[in-house]
C-alpha cells in the first residue's frame, strides 16, 4: 500500500529583522512593551522571542508577524525581506486571514488554502478580480502571484502567430482587466509583431518574439494604451 505524501510545507513568512529592529528603535519601546503589544492583539509570547526575531535566531509564524506589525504600528509589508509574490504574502502583506480572503472572492476556504499551497489559483474571471480586489494586486502582480504567467506567455505567443480574437475569452479569464481594453492592446500587439505585403498578406517583422520581450510588452500597451509605447 502506497504512503501517501505528506502536504508541501509552506515557506516562511518572509521576514526582515533588521526592519522590525529599527521600528522598534524607532517607537522608543522595549522588547518588553512590543511582547504587550502583541499581547493586546492576541499573541502571547516572552520578550525574548522578540529579541530572538530581531536577531534573526528565530522567524515568526503567521500570526505573530502580523500582531508584530500592528505592535509596531506598521503595514506589515514594511517587516517583510522581500517583495510580496507568493499569493500568501500578498494576503499576510494586507494582514488578511486566509478564511477572510475566501470569503471576499466567494470560493471554498479549502480550494483557497490549496490554491496558496500548490500557488495555482483556479478561480473565474469575477474571482480573479475580487481576489486581486482583495489583495491589492495590479494585473502582473496577480498573473505572478496566481501561477498564471507560464499561460499568459503561451497565450500571447498564440495570439501573435496568428489571430488573437479566438484567444480572448482565455485571456480575460487569466488577465480580469476590460474587453475593449484587452482587444486594443492584443491588436496593437499584433499589428508590431507582422507588417503587410505588396499581395495584401502578411509576414512576420521579426523573429518570434519571446515571452520575455512579448508579455512586459502587452502590460505596457494594456496600461499605457496602443499609442502610449510606440516610438
Amino acid at each position: 500500500m502506497r504512503r501517501r505524501k505528506p502536504p508541501a510545507a509552506q515557506p516562511p513568512v518572509p521576514f526582515s529583522p533588521g526592519a522590525a529592529r529599527a521600528h522598534r528603535a524607532a517607537l522608543g519601546l522595549t522588547p518588553e512593551q512590543v511582547a504587550e503589544g502583541m499581547a493586546a492583539h492576541g499573541v502571547r509570547l516572552l520578550p525574548v522571542h522578540v529579541l530572538a526575531w530581531e536577531n534573526g535566531e528565530l522567524r515568526p509564524d503567521e500570526a505573530e508577524f502580523i500582531a508584530l506589525a500592528r505592535a509596531l504600528w506598521c503595514p506589515a509589508v514594511v517587516l517583510m525581506d522581500t517583495r510580496p509574490v507568493r499569493l500568501r504574502d500578498h494576503r499576510i502583506a494586507r494582514e488578511l486571514g486566509q478564511a477572510a480572503v475566501a470569503d471576499r472572492t466567494g470560493t471554498a476556504l479549502d480550494a483557497y488554502r490549496q490554491a496558496e499551497l500548490t500557488g495555482h489559483w483556479d478561480g473565474d474571471e469575477e474571482q480573479t478580480r475580487a481576489l486581486a480586489e482583495a489583495l491589492g494586486l495590479g494585473l502582473p502582480e496577480l498573473v505572478e502571484a496566481t501561477g498564471r504567467r507560464e499561460a499568459l506567455d503561451h497565450l500571447l505567443r498564440q495570439c501573435v502567430a496568428g489571430r488573437w480574437q479566438p484567444h480572448l475569452r482565455a485571456l480575460a479569464r487569466l488577465v480580469p482587466a476590460p474587453a475593449d481594453t484587452l482587444a486594443a492592446a492584443l491588436t496593437a500587439l499584433h499589428q508590431e509583431h507582422h507588417v503587410p505585403t505588396h499581395w495584401g498578406a502578411t509576414t512576420r517583422a521579426a523573429p518570434p518574439p519571446t515571452a520575455d520581450s512579448l508579455t512586459p510588452r502587452f502590460w505596457h500597451l494594456l496600461t499605457t494604451g496602443p499609442t502610449g509605447g510606440t516610438a
